[in-house]
């Protein structure tokens, strides 16, 4: 009992710390602090805090890569609105995936998929939310689909500099896996990189294309396509736990 005690005052102090960090920031609006609220709760107590130390771990990278040459890229149109400050489409957009994870997980009675379902959605937010916020800066953008030179910022556009943040961004957020969950995986440390690494790039190219197709037609919008990106990354991450 005492354990479950100091765990859940644990949970409590880091989703205090994380609102407390995002108000000084200003990284999240009230309504993505309200979200972030609720989907760390879920996360923190159905799962592990060591779950939601990740999902935090995420929400810093993302809040200093959406800063980085902030003027800049208001200047050309590229950047995040509301001065950086992201609202709670965003937070469920990316957090809500591990939270359903977290949830399913848990009633169905620990099956032991959740540590690499969690980390493999998270990873595919964080490789997209770098290749996005970096990449913009790169003006060599050409489709994913058609690989013809389209403007800077477009749906499904990539370049050089987009693709290799995209890339570190998952292996970024592969090591802090292992760092932060380090019981959760069954394979090597390099075995979990590689899984967690190449989920996260795979679903970010994903986000790319359901940009390029069905975001540019109207049938979905930019949450959507990123919800949908890191839902892939949770099963791909269920589908390695079995497979692999």
């Amino acid at each position: 009992m005492l354990v479950d005690i100091t765990e859940e005052a644990i949970v409590l102090i880091m989703i205090g710390s994380l609102l407390a960090v995002c108000i000084v920031t200003r990284a999240l609006d009230r309504g993505g602090l309200l979200a972030a609220t609720l989907i760390g709760s879920v996360i923190g107590f159905l799962g592990h805090w060591t779950w939601l130390a990740l999902l935090i771990f995420f929400l810093l990278s993302a809040s200093i890569a959406t800063r980085w040459r902030y003027e800049e890229k208001k200047e050309m149109g590229f950047a995040e609105a509301n001065e950086g400050s992201r609202g709670w489409r965003n937070a469920v957009a990316n957090g809500g995936v591990p939270a359903i994870v977290v949830f399913l997980h848990n009633i169905m009675g620990e099956p032991g998929w959740g540590a690499i379902a969690v980390s493999c959605s998270v990873a595919v937010a964080m490789s997209d939310t770098l290749a996005s916020e970096i990449g913009v800066m790169d003006s060599r953008t050409r489709s994913i689909i058609s690989l013809r030179v389209v403007p800077t910022g477009s749906n499904g556009g990539m370049s050089p500099t987009g693709m290799l943040s995209s890339a570190v961004g998952s292996v970024l957020l592969a090591v802090a896996a292992l760092g932060l969950i380090p019981d959760g995986f069954s394979w090597s440390d390099l075995g979990a990189i590689g899984i967690i690494s190449s989920v996260g790039w795979i679903g970010c190219q994903v986000d790319s294309v359901l940009g390029e197709t069905l975001e540019n037609r109207g049938y979905l919008g930019k949450h959507s396509v990123n919800f949908t990106a890191t839902a892939l990354g949770g099963l791909l991450g269920i589908a390695s736990f079995y497979v692999v």
